[in-house]
Order: C-alpha cells, then sequence, then structure tokens
C-alpha cells in the first residue's frame, strides 16, 4: 500500500489556503482573546509566529512538508502533552508512586524565590510565606490523576492568577463564590491548574522540567537543540539552595513550549510507538494506554493533552483510535497508529482540520 502524491500535494494546498486569521504577533493576539480576562496581563515570554507549516511522516519518514517547518515557535497548549510526559517519568522513576495517591502528601512548603523583595510588607505579617498548593479540605482531595485528566477542580492562586479567571463564568457574580466540584467528578480545562501539576512536579523531582525531559525523552529521540520551555517571571521557587523556575503548560499569560515541527513530530513518533525508540523502552506502553484512555467526566480527553476521536466525532476519516496532541493556534500532532502515520499542523483554522486530515486519509491506495 502506497501513498498517491496528487492527494498528498492536494492536502498541502488546503493546509496552506487554510491559514488562520490571528495576527502572527502572539503578544498582540494575546491581548485580543485571553489577555481580556480578569487578571489576563502576560508575564511569560512571546514569540511572533510563522506561517502555517508542517509535516506528514508515514512508516517513520517523512513524505511532505510545507512552510517552514524548521522555525521554532510556540506550541501553546501542545505543551501539556510534554507536561503529562514528565508525570508519566516520574512515576516510572518511582517519584510518584501511584497516580491515585493525592498530590498533598507528596509537597513539602515552597518558597518563592524574588530576589527584589527582601523583606514583607507590615499587612503580610502572620501570613503564610511558604507556598502550600494543596493545603485547603478540598484541594487535599485532588490526586495526580485528576490533575492530568483536568477534573481536580484546583482552587486558589498561582503565579497571581486566581483559578475562576482563567476563561471565567459569563456571570461575574459566581466569581468568588463558585461551587466546588468533587475531584474527578467535573472536567474544565483551566491552565492555572495545569500549572500546579507543573510546579508539584518541579517540587518532587527537584530540578527544572525541561533539564528531565530533555535527558529522558528529548535527546534519546534525537530532538534538536533549539526548542524551549518556560515558565513566567514571576514562577520561580527556591530547591536544594537554587532558584528554579517552575515552567507553564501553554502559551497562556506567555510561556510555555517553543519548537520547531520537526521535534514536534519526532514527539508523535514517540507517543505513536508507546515510549519506544530505536528499540530502547523510555516509557512502558502501560503510560499511554493510560494516558489514551477516555475520562469519565469527558469521554473525549486522556490525560493532558490527548484529545481523543472517540466514536470518531473528532476526525469522522479517521478510526476512533486516533488522537491528538493539541494546542491554540491552531497547533496539533495527529497520530494514527494504523496506518503509522504522524502529521504535525501549525496555524491553521481549527474547523479545518477534519477536511485536511480526510485529505491525507484519501490519498492511500
Amino acid at each position: 500500500m502506497g501513498l498517491l502524491g496528487d492527494s498528498i500535494a492536494a492536502a498541502i494546498i488546503y493546509a496552506l489556503a487554510n491559514e488562520t486569521k490571528n495576527p502572527a504577533n502572539m503578544e498582540v493576539n494575546h491581548y485580543r482573546t485571553f489577555g481580556k480576562e480578569p487578571f489576563g496581563m502576560g508575564i511569560g515570554p512571546f514569540e511572533s509566529r510563522g506561517n502555517t507549516n508542517g509535516l506528514i511522516i508515514y512508516n517513520g519518514y517523512i513524505v511532505a512538508k510545507w512552510g517552514q517547518p524548521e522555525k521554532c515557535d510556540m506550541t501553546h497548549s501542545v505543551t501539556k502533552s510534554f507536561l503529562s510526559t514528565v508525570a508519566g517519568l516520574a512515576l516510572e522513576t518511582g517519584h510518584i508512586r501511584q497516580l491515585s495517591d493525592p498530590v498533598h502528601t507528596y509537597l513539602p512548603p515552597i518558597e518563592e524565590y524574588n530576589p527584589i523583595k527582601l523583606y514583607r510588607n507590615a499587612e503580610d505579617m502572620g501570613k503564610d510565606e511558604l507556598l502550600k498548593p494543596f493545603e485547603t479540605e478540598h484541594n487535599r482531595k485532588i490526586s495526580w490523576e485528576h490533575l492530568l485528566r483536568q477534573t481536580s477542580d484546583w482552587e486558589g492562586t498561582l503565579w497571581e492568577k486566581p483559578d475562576w479567571a482563567d476563561r471565567p463564568d459569563a456571570d461575574a457574580s459566581k466569581w468568588l463564590t463558585r461551587k466546588r466540584n468533587e475531584p474527578g467528578s467535573v472536567y474544565e480545562y483551566n491552565d492555572v491548574r495545569v500549572n500546579v501539576l507543573a510546579l508539584a512536579l518541579t517540587s518532587i523531582l527537584r530540578k527544572p522540567l525541561p533539564v528531565f525531559l530533555k535527558e529522558k525523552v528529548m535527546d534519546p529521540i534525537g530532538a534538536s537543540d533549539t526548542w524551549r520551555w518556560t515558565g513566567y517571571r514571576n514562577s520561580w521557587i527556591v530547591i536544594d539552595g537554587l532558584p528554579v523556575q517552575a515552567v507553564s503548560g501553554g502559551g497562556h499569560w506567555g510561556g510555555g513550549m517553543v519548537i520547531n515541527s520537526y521535534d514536534l513530530g519526532r514527539f508523535g513518533l514517540f507517543t505513536l510507538n508507546k515510549g519506544n525508540w530505536d528499540n530502547k523502552k523510555i516509557l512502558p506502553a502501560s503510560w499511554f494506554e493510560m494516558a489514551t484512555k477516555s475520562t469519565d467526566a469527558k469521554t473525549d480527553y486522556g490525560f493532558m493533552n490527548y484529545f481523543l476521536n472517540t466514536d470518531r466525532k473528532m476526525i469522522p476519516a479517521a478510526p476512533a483510535s486516533a488522537y491528538m496532541h493539541v494546542g491554540n493556534g491552531t497547533n496539533f500532532i495527529f497520530v494514527d497508529s494504523t496506518k503509522d502515520l504522524v502529521v504535525v499542523g501549525r496555524w491553521m483554522e481549527n474547523a479545518a482540520i477534519p477536511g485536511f486530515i480526510e485529505k491525507i486519509y484519501s490519498a492511500w491506495r
């Protein structure tokens, strides 16, 4: 079975014709979207994007590419899939014993790093000086799995962003009085809670997450040295006497993963092959089985950021077993193990993605 070149060419033409209409300047784009939310000020770096680009990888080989796949761009919430991979590594190394464990049992109080503020204001006297993100009655119930599935309903403020300010309720009267949902019962896409997971993982691993990811995954899969994973200007903590930045799980308020399409393609192959690379097992297949298992509260979502093709609703042309790592932009990595297919697409209109994938599937003869 092969691929028809004319059909692949038609898919690329379609991708180029459906480039996002949003501004190329990501900071400008932020203030046209998320920046309008309460406490919406950007606190991390923004990188202006290139034009739409991507790769089609079949049987492990790049069979087509378009645009400038070598350009390092923000990948927004595709970063979450790298973050959940770090959680998988922490489970494999024993830093996490089991995903059902309450997170609060793993974390000591955390010192923020702020060399500019040498003393406390009088009104702060007697208040906690250390971060204790899981010490409310509600948050003590939250497990690692709740955070990975975005069903934690974590309450609080992190890096000056309150949980309720991310995609806030249309009814402002509910912002400070919202109902707390039992962890695991309700799915809500929330970047403050994603960043809480990044902070917790940084604390238990005792090192920057990009360092851990580079050592355990990115170097073994042959990724370039051009990717960067950042957090916010105020998301620094002290670990073992050293300042460490807690990275963000996306580009909400800036930061996140800045990476080229070739490295995204390698990551897609890593997940397609369930953690195996050149006959070396980096992560066990059982992790990817968990990551692609549907969440009770949202059946088309696994671990962050595995969007599942449940009942073939997301991509009708693809099998139900296919999934995508998706971020704003739209940035995506499409993975179908039945075809040994990985597709990286960047800066495409979200509504055009199903049609684009369908055109690729029409290329099989």
